[in-house]
């Protein structure tokens, strides 16, 4: 089959399409043809291989971490999809592989796709969903009249954050640029900050919950903007040794993750608040929660550009830039 890999780690001349052998499915895994994935900005870090040391991948690599695609085989012990079925999925983080023709994912990772949206649309949606959903849902628990502010609104994470918040109630605050600012008010956001021209920190308090897409200064700043016993959930901040456990690392890496989040604990601790630490996992359940929320009109999708999967290196390049306007960069294959 035809996939975008990585022999080695290194920047985007480092992908490379190439043929590669089809994949094995498992007694539990299903064969999804895959017509559409999407990138994220996990691509480049496995790629440039930040991620080496907690995520020790085998080289060469195919890259690709969402999906939306047909059932085309099902392993012996598989109970939930058929043949035929349409599906969409982020893969386990340890079976990663999208950008390319077919994949073998656990029957636990896939969830019925949304049934009103295009294989373009659901593709887009897995990771950044589940990267919400985990957030705002199984962290935080987030409640009817609370305060929520979402960093970066109008990327993949922010744009389904901000409509997944005021689903669950929330009053929400969105930072974006000002050429964004009536979309995240369409998608449910009651306050949008230009964070070109505003400061955040200098307009907001009492919050219950921040979502942080974006680390650094905005980071250190968010602390100071939750109200007691508020809670900040990051995606870009230093890993805590709460993820170290998740991923099973031994203790040396946990002490190292430990000490990289020990600066940002103490300060959220003097404040009377939590800093969490977020690497999303898969998840078929919530993702079915998900397609629920989808087929109700709840949350939608957001779309920046779509490529074919010839210029798969060209998608990557594009969103890396920071070209995207607003949501996902999408691969549809011919």
């Amino acid at each position: 089959m035809k996939a975008y890999l990585i022999e080695k780690y290194g920047d985007r001349s480092a992908v490379r399409a190439a043929e590669v052998p089809d994949p094995r499915p498992g007694p539990e895994d299903v064969l999804v043809e895959i017509p559409a994935a999407s990138v994220n900005p996990l691509d480049f870090r496995i790629r440039d291989g930040a991620f080496k040391r907690i995520l020790p991948y085998r080289l060469p690599l195919v890259l690709g971490n969402d999906l939306a695609g047909v059932v085309v085989r099902v392993g012996p012990a598989v109970t939930r999809f058929a043949v035929g079925d349409e599906v969409y999925a982020r893969p386990d983080k340890d079976r990663i592989g999208t950008f390319a023709e077919l994949i073998a994912v656990h029957q636990d990772d896939l969830a019925p796709k949304p049934a009103a949206l295009t294989m373009a649309q659901a593709a887009s949606l897995p990771l950044v969903a589940l990267t919400a959903w985990q957030a705002l849902v199984e962290r935080t628990r987030v409640r009817p009249g609370q305060k929520v502010l979402i960093h970066g609104g109008s990327g993949g994470v922010g744009t389904v954050a901000v409509q997944l918040a005021r689903h669950l109630g929330a009053h929400v605050a969105a930072t974006a640029s000002a050429a964004n600012a009536d979309l995240l008010r369409e998608l449910g956001a009651d306050l949008v900050i230009d964070y070109r021209t505003q400061d955040f920190e200098e307009l907001l308090d009492g919050y219950d919950v921040v979502l942080d897409t974006l680390g650094g200064e905005t980071l250190k700043k968010s602390l100071r903007v939750l109200g007691p016993g508020g809670k900040v959930i990051s995606i870009a901040g230093p890993p805590d040794a709460g993820f170290a456990r998740e991923l099973g690392a031994d203790p040396l890496l946990r002490q190292a993750m430990n000490a990289l989040s020990f600066r940002t604990r103490r300060r959220a601790r003097r404040r009377g608040v939590a800093y969490s630490f977020l690497f999303m996992k898969a998840s078929g359940e919530q993702l079915a929660e998900i397609t629920r929320l989808v087929d109700t009109g709840k949350i939608r999708p957001v779309v920046d550009r779509v490529f074919p999967f010839a210029q798969t290196r060209e998608a990557m390049e594009y969103a890396e830039q920071g070209r995207t306007r607003a949501g996902k960069v999408v691969v549809t294959m011919a």
